[in-house]
């Protein structure tokens, strides 16, 4: 393999500059080996001392001074390096990316690729002008300025630079090219087309490395008002873009081998095993996250993912969590809060831990909030804020919450599911039709939740639809058979008044649950 003006063969252990070869020691080409298996990515202390020593206990002295020495042998400056860079109290990585190199061919060195982040990053290219109208393109580029802004509240994401970015103007552009030489994973480019009195804008989100299209939706509004139509369009782009990024940082992080995740990395697992909502993922998930706090005791949305997992643990179908546990819920999102009061996800997490772990309504609605002012893009926190003006009997204004969420991210299901939401928020404001409809909606979309199925019997037998209700309540029974009015108090969100509890009890005890 090429990086840089040097050729590496691994498996024969030898290095050359050119046509000079670089004498190493088999443990400093092993260091390098290790290194160049993984370019541009972190390779942890541990796993290099495991490896290079064979399970045998040496301190980080011993590493260091290995790193020395292949920086020695590639001329290689620890300030300003060129290859291997230092992660404080982490590890080191090779920041050039490496290529196939023939074996008699020296090398010659190329501009090099910048080194990708550790969290997500991406560019947004400058959006076409399909119109055919010169005129449009301060509205254009005024879109594709805003989109940058708007990802650039996500603490989790590193976007590059507008000034950057928007040099990649002219021609067909290779987005291969652009992640090289802009160092970013991921890259939005699109479209605008306007016809008469419509505006058409089409996005994609493209896998720099591999030109995979991960994600692709067009937009369409009115030319009344021309800036209000930006507004919008921006709102709607990031707010379906964000899902699609998550996923794909998700799926990357599950590929990878397990000796090789860091704690960013055990974040994405631990949210994918949340995602399943069973008492096994849920406690799977809280072990991720509390080891990635310990790799990273500085990391927000670690601190606050933890502290959901102990929340849903009081939410679910599992029992009363134990005073300890809220207490411990209580201290990892109070603590993800002081950690970083500027990270929309992490203080949004935290809030919705609060409310339905700890039962402060108040201190979680503050949070949230604070995150919705921080990111209004953010559909997950628009969400969860609903939830939290459902448990305070604000229903009209839960529901507005929700529809935000649905408007900027139609596909995602959120918490228990925005339709399932949405019912809740009718059945507790007396709207038991209204409720229903919504429920039904809400059961379309599979999986079946406790939640979905639990609102959905009950709106049925206030509605007066008993035999609809019955069979609803006997899916709620194969689904959790051990469920009754004596022990629903244990699955009830916090709600501060305590007629909506009785509320949901009445329903589901016409709907035939047991007592």
């Amino acid at each position: 393999m090429a990086f840089g003006d040097y050729r590496f063969d691994s498996g024969a252990g030898r290095l050359w500059r050119g046509d000079a070869e670089v004498k190493l020691t088999p443990r400093v080409l092993g260091l390098l080996a290790l290194l160049a298996e993984r370019p541009t990515e972190i390779v942890t202390k541990q796993e290099l001392i495991d490896r290079l020593w064979d399970g045998k206990a040496v301190g980080d002295d011993a590493l260091t001074a290995c790193v020395q020495k292949l920086r020695r042998a590639l001329d290689d400056d620890p300030r300003n390096p060129r290859f291997v860079e230092t992660r404080h109290r982490r590890g080191y990585r090779l920041i050039v990316p490496t290529a196939v190199a023939s074996s008699g061919e020296p090398v010659t060195e190329s501009a090099p690729a910048l080194a990708l982040q550790d969290r997500p990053s991406i560019a947004v290219l400058p959006f076409r002008n399909l119109s055919g109208h010169d005129g449009q393109q301060y509205f254009i580029d005024g879109l594709g300025e805003d989109i940058i802004d708007a990802l650039s509240r996500i603490r989790w994401l590193f976007v590059i630079a507008r000034n950057s970015s928007f040099t990649f103007r002219d021609g067909d552009v290779d987005v291969k090219r652009v992640g090289q030489q802009l160092g970013v994973r991921y890259v939005l480019e699109g479209s605008v087309r306007k016809s008469r009195d419509r505006i058409r804008i089409t996005g994609q989100l493209v896998e720099a490395a591999t030109r995979v299209h991960l994600w692709s939706e067009h937009f369409e509004g009115g030319i009344e008002d021309v800036f209000e139509l930006q507004d919008q369009m921006t709102s709607r782009i990031v707010g379906s873009l964000m899902p699609r990024l998550d996923r794909a940082e998700i799926e990357r992080a599950l590929h990878k081998p397990t000796q090789r995740l860091d704690a960013y990395d055990l974040v994405l697992r631990g949210r994918a095993s949340l995602h399943s909502m069973t008492k096994p993922a849920v406690e799977d998930a809280l072990a991720l996250f509390l080891r990635a706090i310990e790799l990273d005791p500085k990391s927000a949305v670690a601190h606050a993912r933890a502290a959901v997992c102990y929340a849903v643990r009081r939410g679910g179908r599992w029992g009363v969590i134990t005073p300890a546990d809220i207490d411990e819920a209580n201290r990892l999102a109070r603590r993800a809060w002081m950690l970083d009061q500027n990270d929309a996800i992490a203080v949004g997490t935290a809030g919705f831990a609060l409310a339905l772990g700890v039962r402060d309504l108040e201190s979680g609605a503050a949070y949230l909030d604070h995150a919705i002012a921080l990111n209004p893009n953010a559909a997950i926190v628009w969400g969860w804020s609903g939830w939290i003006n459902v448990w305070s009997g604000r229903s009209n204004r839960a529901i507005e919450h929700f529809q935000r969420a649905m408007r900027l991210s139609p596909l995602d299901r959120g918490f228990a599911g925005w339709e399932t939401a949405v019912a809740h928020a009718h059945y507790m404001a007396g709207r038991y039709e209204e409720a229903s409809v919504w429920a039904e909606r809400g059961l379309r979309r599979p999986p079946d939740t406790h939640e979905g199925l639990r609102i959905a019997a009950a709106a049925a037998a206030m509605a007066g639809r008993l035999a609809d209700a019955g069979k609803l309540c006997a899916r709620l029974r194969t689904f959790d058979p051990r469920l009754s009015l004596s022990n629903l108090g244990d699955v009830m969100g916090p709600y501060r008044d305590p007629k909506h509890p009785a509320l949901y009890a009445e329903g589901l005890r016409r709907a035939g649950l047991p007592a």
